[in-house]
């Protein structure tokens, strides 16, 4: 008897998605997390969940989507700004980079702060730095330099250029933990401050460490601000992320202008591979595309994708949401030669950061630093519609899929707001 090919084709096709589901049915809740030093994750704990038959035939209807899955509501600042009569003085000044992007830019900056004010030291105005030897570019290139000098006003001096007497050469090159504690500034940091006279901050990350604190201390507090109150785009580049984000509310017409922007770079994946002795670090576009489909949301939901650019792996999203798109088919085209075109990529990272943050459903297929600050971001402004891949007992609705972060309410975020 005659095998039609369509049917084997078919059956194939069944068995496949079958397979991959059946290789989603072991999460991680993303935040439990610990990274080396350069903030790549080493490893997560899953929880082992059974995935039956009967959950996978029976996916939830694509209508309309859990857009509004636990909408947060509007929190305020628990810190108190320091008085300007507080600040103590010195000679002194502490420099440093902005390195990485923009998701170590806000711990970096949180850190040099509470630094400079232990110290009464003046604060010089960062650069940033790109991956390569002399990838450099000035602060008022991104961010907003007025913003950042009028919110730290009375808290810490602030200067826009380093003085001409301050060089490499009585510059002492200090490592500072990230969320460094008063006591590693006064046994590690002030003796050097005192002997040299001026220093310059190199802030590593030994853990993803974003967990909220018990209690609101001054140093606590100058975190707060320094991470919450200090930045903003500068807007050239603010205005480029709006015009994106308007553009792909546009075309989310059919789901009121809602659209899901997921942190999947297909560079990364590469780079860490996605399964670590047993536990999972990341998700693949196709993991992703079934994930969203069996919480509910429908084939014309529109996804923006912090891959800058589109490959052939991403295809098996768009067949899933055909919808998807990277900053290279929605970029306005007049701003793609300075924002999408140019070297090095800091400014594609930004764009990234905030658009992840101000969309109405945040998805990280990876780990890391990325994730949890672009979390503590949409925390603060009550956009906690944070979706990880886990297991969960019995539904796949995106309720059971909200990030730790936000059900345990043990972010940072909640440190500080309140």
């Amino acid at each position: 008897m005659a095998v039609d090919p369509r049917q084997v084709l078919a059956g194939f096709l069944t068995v496949t998605m079958f397979v991959m589901l059946g290789n989603m049915v072991k999460r991680d809740h993303f935040d439990s997390l610990e990274a080396n030093h350069s903030g790549a994750p080493s490893g997560y704990d899953f929880d082992n969940v059974k995935t039956t038959q009967q959950n996978i035939e029976t996916l939830p209807s694509m209508s309309n989507g859990p857009w509004k899955v636990n909408a947060g509501p509007d929190l305020k600042p628990c810190w108190t700004k320091p008085a300007s009569e507080e600040a103590k003085k010195s000679e002194g000044f502490v420099t440093f980079s902005l390195t990485n992007g923009p998701e170590y830019h806000v711990s970096q900056i949180a850190d040099a702060v509470v630094v400079a004010r232990y110290l009464g030291a003046t604060l010089v105005l960062p650069d940033i730095r790109g991956s390569k030897p002399g990838d450099k570019r000035n602060f008022g290139d991104i961010y907003d330099v007025d913003k950042f000098v009028k919110s730290l006003y009375g808290v810490v001096r602030v200067t826009k250029y380093k003085p001409p007497d301050v060089s490499a050469q009585n510059l002492a090159v200090v490592r500072v933990p990230n969320r460094v504690s008063e006591n590693h500034i006064a046994e590690q940091i002030n003796p050097i401050f005192r002997t040299k006279g001026n220093i310059r901050l190199a802030t590593y990350f030994p853990s993803v460490n974003m967990r909220k604190t018990e209690e609101i201390s001054n140093l606590n507090s100058l975190a707060c601000l320094a991470m919450f109150g200090t930045i903003e785009l500068q807007p050239e580049v603010h205005e480029v992320v709006d015009s994106i984000i308007e553009r792909l509310r546009t075309l989310s017409r059919k789901s009121d202008g809602q659209f899901i922007a997921v942190d999947l770079r297909v560079e990364m994946l590469e780079k860490k591979g996605c399964q670590r002795s047993g536990a999972k670090s990341c998700y693949s576009p196709e993991e992703i595309a079934l994930f969203l489909r069996k919480i509910g949301f429908a084939k014309d939901t529109t996804i923006y994708l912090t891959q800058s650019r589109w490959d052939s792996s991403l295809d098996a999203l768009k067949d899933f949401f055909p919808r998807t798109y990277t900053k290279e088919g929605i970029m306005p085209v007049d701003k793609k030669e300075k924002y999408l075109n140019s070297e090095p990529t800091e400014f594609e990272k930004v764009i990234d950061y905030y658009i992840c943050s101000q969309s109405d459903i945040f998805v990280p297929a990876i780990s890391g630093l990325f994730y949890a600050n672009v979390a503590g971001k949409r925390i603060a402004s009550g956009r906690t519609q944070i979706l990880v891949p886990a297991n969960v007992p019995g539904s796949a609705s995106a309720p059971d899929f909200i990030s730790p972060y936000v059900s345990k309410k043990n972010h940072l975020a909640y440190s500080c707001f309140c």
